[in-house]
């Protein structure tokens, strides 16, 4: 694994990611690396989501700038239950 050295942090910046690492459980490195995980995911990630899809599509038609549909996240969808 490579290894990567950042210097000259603000205090201020340092305090903010101990509180953060300590309140998900972490240790400030895992907690950096989480960090840059998430952050490297999202930057290769072209793909839209389902309300921006929608959204671009109805933009041709009369949405304006604003109106775009927000993309719900983090929602787990039920199957009805037929069996009554």
């Amino acid at each position: 694994m490579a290894q990567l050295v950042v210097r000259n942090i603000e205090n201020a910046v340092k305090s903010k990611l101990q509180r953060r690492a300590k309140r998900n459980g972490r240790s400030m490195e895992e907690e950096v690396r989480e960090i840059l995980r998430d952050a490297a995911k999202s930057e290769g990630s072209s793909r839209k989501g389902l309300g921006t899809r929608i959204a671009s599509r109805f933009r041709r038609i009369g949405l304006r700038k604003g109106e775009e549909f927000p993309e719900l996240k983090g929602f787990t969808i039920e199957p009805p239950d037929f069996a009554e």
